[in-house]
């Protein structure tokens, strides 16, 4: 009898909208409404208070984000807690769409409709950093670079090819990008504009920025 309610249960969240067993299925349920794996988007980096998603996600109304916070911690992709402050953070499931999201990324930049002169949020700029490193080109290198937004700043840790990046205040970087916004720094690493066209300040080791920026690529349009 438990096992036909945990069933049911479970039937109640997968299948709603297609009925098909497939992950993809499943995963077009929890994520698949506007908004929502962009609300996941921006909590991949830490926790978020509501008025941090809403400043970051412009176009969303405060009825619709609270909308899909609701069904995201009920999928169990995100939970709320309460201390130091009332924040959202992704579940350890939720973090573990970050490669599902890179992909995704990475496949549509492949198309020529992709523009990336559209606003950009500094949570998706960073993110957009670690699905674009050129691993092999980066090689053993280590190097720790800092980002500082107007409301937000970032470590990334180069080391062996891989980068994390969580959110603190660069404090004994090699490198620290100031930027107005997560556009500039696209067209810097990007779009091949220079620093001062771009509007963005770079302190530190110039070789060490000039080497960094040239671990990062879109891939080639194939659309």
């Amino acid at each position: 009898m438990e096992l036909q309610k945990e069933t049911n249960s479970a039937r109640t969240q997968h299948g709603r909208w297609y009925g098909d067993a497939c992950g993809t299925a499943f995963a077009m349920e929890i994520v698949g409404e506007r908004w929502a794996l962009l609300i996941v988007r921006e909590l991949m980096l830490g926790p978020r208070r509501f008025s941090g998603l809403r400043a970051s996600l412009p176009g969303i109304s405060a009825k619709v984000l609270t909308e899909r916070l609701a069904g995201l911690e009920a999928a169990g992709v995100l939970e709320k807690h309460r201390l130091p402050a009332p924040a959202y953070r992704l579940t350890p499931w939720g973090e573990a769409a970050e490669p599902m999201m890179q992909e995704l990324g990475r496949w549509a930049a492949m198309s020529a409709r992709h523009d990336p002169t559209l606003p950009l949020s500094p949570v998706s700029f960073m993110l957009s950093l670690r699905t674009m490193l050129n691993r092999g080109r980066a090689g053993a290198w280590q190097v720790q670079v800092g980002f500082r937004f107007p409301d937000a700043a970032f470590v990334a840790a180069l080391a062996k090819g891989e980068m994390p990046v969580v959110r603190a205040e660069p404090e004994d970087c090699d490198v620290v990008f100031t930027s107005p916004g997560g556009p500039s720094l696209a067209a810097l690493f990007y779009g091949g504009l220079a620093a001062e066209e771009a509007g963005v300040a770079i302190a530190g080791d110039a070789d060490a920025a000039a080497r960094f920026m040239g671990l990062f690529e879109l891939p080639a349009k194939i659309a």
